[in-house]
């Protein structure tokens, strides 16, 4: 039988994302597989800044994030698979799945074109219980 927590525990566990996270993160957008959590990264298609601080508490076990700058000018040109979050001094701290819906980020297109804006619609995670 799989694990289950408590909410308390669930929001703990995220406001920990929050914590390591630091003030003023960055959120970086890349192509290609996504490599182990932490791994060297692909082509870093665009950087976004994260709000001073990352998300409010978490509630019912899910953390969902503060607004994140738009990149008014992507670094490259590629289709966005995956995200790394980042302290802001570059340190990784997760990594995520990107799509345009029903992904762990949510951009306005995957389709990314260098000197383009990037914008994030939402970035939810959700420590849930089997």
């Amino acid at each position: 039988m799989a694990l289950g927590f408590v909410v308390s525990l669930r929001n703990a566990r995220l406001d920990e994302i929050t914590t390591a996270m630091g003030s003023s993160s960055l959120t970086r957008i890349y192509d290609g597989t996504r490599p182990v959590t932490g791994g060297t990264a692909t082509t870093l298609l665009a950087e976004l800044a994260n709000s001073t601080t990352f998300a409010p508490a978490a509630s019912s076990g899910v953390l969902t994030a503060n607004a994140i700058t738009q990149d008014s000018s992507a670094n490259a040109s590629g289709t966005a698979t995956w995200g790394r979050g980042t302290t802001s001094g570059g340190t990784a701290v997760m990594d995520w799945n990107v799509g345009t819906s029903g992904s762990d980020m949510n951009l306005t297109t995957t389709t990314i074109v260098i000197t383009q804006p990037v914008s994030v619609t939402s970035f939810v995670i959700t420590e849930g219980n089997p």
